[in-house]
């Protein structure tokens, strides 16, 4: 009796290497993506509203980033090239109702015209600072509460940035 393969039938050795090398490759991407992602508390979703494929992504997107991050992530939509409006694929209203519909931060924004690009940036970290701070004030940790700065107060990076070099980018 012949096998499957010598028949013709199922995969034959490249069709087969080609297949596992799909699987290995797919799992590696898993376990990128669940690291690239871990310990994120805000993310900005970009489309492009002179084009309407990049719109339909968002919502794949979406889906990835909330399968990876804690639920309380702020994130924000965001309809880049708003100063195309001759060229628009996506109207504002599709964008922000989607946004109404997933509980997400909206702006339209024009990164070649600087327009609220830094509006989009300041909101994000605006509401993941009522989040930390939220959380600081629920548990009532003295320390976390410290940790969280004052209104105004100017944040030193350079601490955070050399305790990241010493430690490494992903250790805990």
């Amino acid at each position: 009796m012949k096998r499957n393969e010598e028949m013709g039938i199922g995969p034959n050795e490249q069709q087969k290497h080609a297949i596992y090398q799909e699987l290995k490759s797919r799992n590696l991407y898993r376990a990128i993506t669940s690291a690239y992602y871990r310990g994120a508390v805000g993310a900005l979703l970009v489309y492009d509203v002179t084009r309407h494929s990049t719109f339909e992504n968002v919502e794949r997107w979406l889906r990835e980033l909330r399968d990876h991050t804690d639920p309380n992530i702020v994130v924000m939509l965001i309809g880049n090239k708003s100063d195309l409006r001759h060229l628009v694929a996506v109207q504002t209203e599709d964008g922000k109702s989607f946004a109404e519909k997933e509980s997400l931060y909206f702006m339209e924004t024009s990164a070649l015209e600087a327009t609220n690009v830094e509006n989009a940036f300041a909101e994000v970290l605006t509401q993941i600072y009522h989040i930390v701070s939220k959380k600081a004030m629920e548990t009532g940790d003295e320390g976390a509460a410290s940790a969280v700065p004052s209104k105004g107060e100017k944040i030193d990076v350079s601490k955070d940035v050399s305790a990241m070099k010493k430690g490494g980018c992903c250790s805990s």
